[in-house]
């Protein structure tokens, strides 16, 4: 389909003007609004305003412009119908052949820290929306496009087939086009319940995709990360990279792991560690000084450690780089709020390895992330819950023994039900000393994982705390940290049983407190 007409008008004007240099230099008359208008104008290109289309001005401080016969009439109108065209004819009505549109940016807006409700509400775009879908609709007469990223593609087709475009290129565009209208209608809903309650009954989501992966959890699977629109808190999907290989399907997993573990430390007056392998962690510590505080975490579990993924709560300083690099370590991955200069070159060159490892910065958060749903995909449907944000009050903790936790124990059994959360069910976690020294992941009885954190933690277990994301079935849990030298254990509580976990718990006299609430993780 020839392009002899043109409608223009984009938020976002990167390569606005060499596009329409282009289009005038194939004989294309350009239709323009606003400041879509005034910028080809300001560049000496020939352009007719929309309001000279539509012998109606611009009006409602620019809510109507486009909604108007004459333009949708040029986008409607089916070419291959005689009566379409002899009716738009009658009313003086010109096709038009291509829409090249953006929209108003509502993300941008929204993501404003003194945005309100009614700027938000301005920056809705209605008749921009209007023309894509009408072209979309049309596809076959009319080419549209909605991002700058597809300004070469259509040049180039223009230029190869004498400005003319393909019914594949006009199909392709026409799909992007209603993804890009209904991802930015799927933000706007969101934002429009931000203050609601409960799940809607239907749940429209829009990500964009950021790039292109290597391939997915096993090289046979084909894999793409996307990004949430309008989502610009601190986290992986925001991170800035600033070295390294490409990241693959399985980095960016464990990479968010990392950093929501860190996370739940990272307002803690010292410096934390955590180092995951596989999505759970293999190290966690807090420390004085940032460098002691990957040290403890990888002593917890160097042989796991290596070729992990670290993620730290405070810049990486040169002391820190040192130990990163030191002998005997290798790490695929490191996220953290920055990097000193000289710490930056360190673990860039100190080691062979550093030429790949991937240094992504993001900042800590300031608080959790509550508004966020954690979605999990099953076939044909998708399970949606609320974020497990859940802390304990150490006021409100039960504590059916006979010994109650010391000052102490109590600290490390805190810390050892912060790190349990990010630890694949059922899930056990062992720490003293603000240090993780035995993990049990993904067993499927409880006491399994509780004889493997045990066994890891070898030596270290005597006097430490033991945490369990659920209740234990049966006393053989307790039991078997008991024997291990657990002097206290965090755990939920409500079993039928709880009165025998309770008793094998006393009868090693180890302290146990009760939070009523879980940590699984599927």
């Amino acid at each position: 389909m020839k392009i002899k007409r043109a409608l223009l008008s984009v938020s976002d004007k990167a390569g606005l003007v060499e596009l329409a240099k282009e289009l005038v230099d194939l004989g294309v008359e350009l239709l323009s609004t606003g400041g879509t208008a005034s910028a080809l104008a300001a560049a000496g290109l020939p352009v007719t305003a929309v309001s000279d289309v539509t012998k109606f001005p611009e009006m409602l401080e620019g809510r109507v412009k486009t909604l108007h016969p004459a333009i949708h009439g040029g986008l409607l109108a089916d070419r291959s119908k005689p009566e379409h065209m002899a009716k738009i004819a009658e009313h003086g009505i010109e096709p038009i052949d291509l829409v090249v549109i953006n929209l108003y940016p509502f993300a941008a807006t929204i993501a404003r820290p003194d945005v309100t409700r009614e700027l938000a509400i301005e920056n809705i775009d209605i008749g921009g929306p209007s023309m894509v879908r009408s072209a979309a609709k049309n596809h076959a007469s009319v080419t549209v496009v909605t991002s700058p990223d597809d300004y070469p593609a259509l040049i180039d087709e223009l230029h190869r087939n004498g400005g003319e475009t393909s019914e594949a290129l006009r199909r392709e565009l026409a799909a992007k086009a209603y993804a890009h209208t209904g991802a930015y209608d799927a933000l706007i809903a969101s934002y429009l319940r931000r203050d609601q309650t409960g799940f809607p009954q239907i749940l429209p989501l829009a990500f964009t995709k950021v790039q292109d992966l290597r391939y997915g959890e096993n090289p046979h699977q084909k894999a793409a990360f996307y990004r949430e629109d309008g989502f610009t808190q601190p986290g992986v999907a925001t991170a800035k990279k600033l070295h390294g290989k490409e990241l693959s399907f399985n980095n960016i997993f464990d990479i968010n792991g990392a950093y929501e573990l860190g996370q739940d430390f990272a307002q803690e007056e010292q410096p934390f560690a955590a180092i995951i392998k596989h999505t759970n962690p293999c190290g966690a510590a807090l420390a004085p000084t940032l460098d002691e505080a990957f040290k403890r975490a990888r002593a917890g579990d160097p042989i796991s450690a290596f070729g992990g993924i670290l993620a730290l709560t405070r810049p990486i300083d040169v002391a820190t780089a040192e130990a990163i690099t030191a002998p005997n370590t290798f790490f695929e991955a490191i996220i953290a709020p920055g990097y000193e200069p000289e710490a930056f070159t360190m673990l860039t060159t100190k080691k062979k390895w550093g030429a790949n490892l991937i240094l992504l910065e993001t900042p800590n958060r300031e608080k959790p992330i509550e508004s966020e749903w954690d979605l999990k995909r099953v076939t044909g449907g998708l399970l949606v819950q609320s974020l497990d944000v859940k802390a304990i009050d150490r006021a409100t903790l039960d504590v059916p023994t006979r010994r109650g936790a010391t000052e102490e124990e109590l600290n490390d059994l805190i810390f050892a039900w912060k790190v349990v959360k990010h630890i694949k069910s059922n899930a056990i976690a062992i720490a003293k000393g603000g240090q993780l020294y035995g993990v049990g992941a993904g067993q499927m009885n409880r006491v399994g994982s509780v004889r493997l954190a045990v066994a890891q933690a070898g030596a270290n277990a005597q006097g430490a705390a033991l945490a369990s994301d659920a209740f234990f079935p049966f006393s053989d849990g307790p039991q078997a940290a008991g024997e291990a030298g657990i002097t206290s254990i965090i755990q939920p509580g409500g079993s039928v049983k709880d009165a025998e976990s309770i008793a094998m718990a006393d009868q090693y006299n180890i302290a146990m407190v009760l939070t009523g609430a879980r940590h699984f993780r599927h």
